[in-house]
């Protein structure tokens, strides 16, 4: 039996979880049925025990691991990844980089620039020196680990892209209305006066939703953060699924979905679910315009009117189905990708398990 480990980004946001079902769909298809995925957080803030990259979690895998997978995720963007570069030298089951991301954020200026967070240079470096397959999960983050000279990298798309393909558990399909998905303005890496913005921005939206006859409307929270924030808006409901499955039948039945949250647009879209993304910053905004909707998306930041842009596109849905179908060679072609270089990652893993267990 196979035994790989999945490092991954954990904590609060159910975004997460939806990528990681469509990295053990990638593995199950790959491998041919189940194989064994120790998840470990990428981070040592939501863990006493392994995380990351570090010396104690590849002494494990070391000893009885046949393969190792990190991501998918933001986990070259915000420090949400612990390596230690000294410690990794010594990995021996092939390393696999699936869907990483590296964005920058917006200064005052609206100008994108670098996250402070973002992991160094060097160790972006180090890590795809190491690896024998690396995705990157967008052009912008293509293009940053072009510019870093490392030219085996492929532009993959993102695992989350494969939720239609899932066999979701039978769940009540609630008639929740429109779902506004959110996220808390503090979560948010925007100027502070575009935070303060963000109050009064859903609240329009939802009041502009229901007088064109979308409503009712509901918030949608990612995040038990996000709770306060939807609390904060006065008379409204929300709804914070409790797990990833009931997530993800909201967003499938789902008449509208408007989001602030890249990982329910992207569901949306694959499930055929009507959706508007709002981006604020250049992770979103690259890897909608990798999925070939750029055209459909919103930047808050440098929008005039977010409501206005809002109301424009519910009143041409129609054609956002005619862009989906045209967005799905691209797609196909993304989705081909993830599937050629999982189906890669598995002869590796194969092969280093017919070496014998892991001394």
């Amino acid at each position: 039996m196979i035994t790989l480990f999945c490092i991954r980004p954990t904590g609060f946001n159910v975004g997460n979880d939806a990528i990681f079902l469509g990295v053990r769909h990638l593995l199950r298809e790959a491998f041919g049925g189940f194989v064994n995925i120790v998840q470990i957080p990428a981070t040592k803030d939501h863990t006493a025990g392994w995380a990351g990259l570090l010396p104690k979690s590849l002494h494990e895998i070391n000893l009885y691991a046949h393969g190792v997978i990190v991501g998918g995720g933001n986990l070259y963007e915000n420090g949400q990844l612990d390596v230690d570069v000294n410690a990794l030298r010594a990995l021996r089951p092939p390393l696999m980089l699936l869907s990483l991301s590296h964005g920058r954020i917006y200064d005052h200026r609206h100008e994108l620039v670098p996250r402070t967070d973002s992991m160094p240079d060097s160790a972006i470096s180090a890590l795809n020196g190491h690896a024998a397959i690396s995705t990157a999960r967008d052009d912008a983050t293509f293009a940053h680990l072009q510019g870093l000279g490392l030219q085996n990298t492929l532009l993959g798309g993102c695992p989350s892209m494969l939720v239609r393909e899932l066999t979701l558990p039978a769940l009540p399909s609630p008639k929740t209305g429109t779902l506004l998905s959110v996220r808390h303005p503090h979560l948010m890496s925007i100027p502070l006066h575009h935070q303060a913005r963000v109050h009064d921005a859903v609240l329009n939206i939802m009041r502009s939703l229901e007088a064109d006859g979308f409503g009712p409307v509901r918030i949608l929270c990612h995040d038990t953060r996000d709770v306060a924030f939807a609390s904060s808006l006065g008379d409204v409901d929300y709804i914070l699924a409790d797990d990833i499955y009931s997530h993800l039948e909201l967003l499938r039945n789902a008449p509208l979905v408007v989001s602030f949250r890249l990982h329910a647009f992207l569901p949306c879209v694959s499930f055929g679910t009507p959706a508007i993304n709002i981006s604020y910053d250049e992770r979103s905004l690259s890897l909608v315009r990798t999925i070939g909707l750029e055209e459909w998306d919103i930047d808050f930041v440098r929008s005039r009117d977010v409501v206005a842009e809002v109301r424009d596109r519910c009143a041409r849905l129609v054609d956002l189905r005619a862009l989906r179908e045209a967005t799905q060679p691209r797609w196909r072609e993304l989705e081909g990708v993830m599937r050629d270089a999982m189906a890669s990652f598995a002869g590796l893993v194969k092969a280093y398990a017919a070496e014998g267990p892991p001394a």
